[in-house]
């Protein structure tokens, strides 16, 4: 993976935790939850925590790899 790349993802990974935070801070602020709108960001949040899982998977195989290099020396 060049640093770019990981770049990339780890800007990727920041920038869907803080989507999250946005819906979840909505529905916080609601007195009226207007249904449509709910679902809506509940359908994006639902995205955006596969994708999340998805990524910090990457992630801890990346530090497996690296842990698997560092017993190997």
């Amino acid at each position: 993976m060049t640093k770019e790349t990981h770049k990339e993802n780890k800007g990727d990974l920041s920038e869907k935790l803080s989507q999250l935070g946005k819906i979840v801070s909505w529905f916080e602020n609601q007195e009226e939850i207007d249904v449509e709108k709910g679902l809506e960001l509940i359908k994006e949040g639902a995205v955006l925590i596969k994708d999340s899982k998805e990524r910090l998977k990457e992630i801890e195989n990346e530090f497996t790899e690296i842990k698997k290099e560092l017993a190997d020396k």
